[in-house]
C-alpha cells in the first residue's frame, strides 16, 4: 500500500525532522559529556550532569522513537518497502540498536544527575561514581 502524495510528503518531513533533531540532541549531549570529563570547575561539572537528564528524557528519547516510527511508516507506505532494499533494513536495525542503547542509559544518567544535584557532593565523588560502573573505561558514558 502506498501513501498519497500529501501524506507521503508529511511523513518524509516528519522523518527527516525527527532524525536530524535526534542528531542535534546527540551533539548537545556529547558537548555536556565532554564538559564533565574535561572541566576542573565543580559548578560546570554539576550543571552538565544535571542538564544531561532532561536532554535525554525530553529530547533524545522522544526523537529516537519519532525517527523509528516515522521510518517504519515511510518504509511501509512507499514503494521502498521494509525489506526490498538492504539499506532500509540497515537503517532500521541501526535505529533500533541506538534506541536500545539510549534506553539502557536512562537510569545511570538519572543517578548521576541526582548525585550532581546534591550540593554536598564534591567533584571527586562525581568522577569516582562515574568511573566506578566500569573501572576499565576512561569515560562513564562508555561503560
Amino acid at each position: 500500500m502506498t501513501m498519497k502524495s500529501g501524506l507521503c510528503k508529511f511523513a518524509l518531513t516528519a522523518h527527516i525532522t525527527s532524525s536530524v533533531g535526534w542528531i542535534g540532541a546527540v551533539v548537545a549531549y556529547l558537548a555536556l559529556v565532554v564538559a564533565t570529563q574535561t572541566s576542573q570547575d565543580a559548578q560546570t561539572v554539576r550543571a552538565a550532569f544535571i542538564a544531561m537528564e532532561p536532554i535525554i528524557r525530553f529530547a533524545l528519547v522522544p526523537l529516537a522513537f519519532a525517527s523509528l516510527l516515522s521510518g517504519l511508516i515511510m518504509s511501509l507506505g512507499t514503494p521502498w518497502g521494509l525489506f526490498r532494499h538492504y539499506w532500509v533494513v540497515e537503517k532500521l536495525l541501526l535505529t533500533v540498536l541506538a534506541t536500545r542503547v539510549l534506553l539502557s542509559q536512562l537510569e545511570p544518567i538519572s543517578y548521576m544527575a541526582r548525585i550532581a544535584a546534591d550540593p554536598s557532593t564534591d567533584l571527586g565523588r562525581l568522577g569516582a561514581v562515574a568511573n566506578s560502573s566500569n573501572p576499565g573505561s576512561a569515560c562513564w558514558c562508555c561503560s
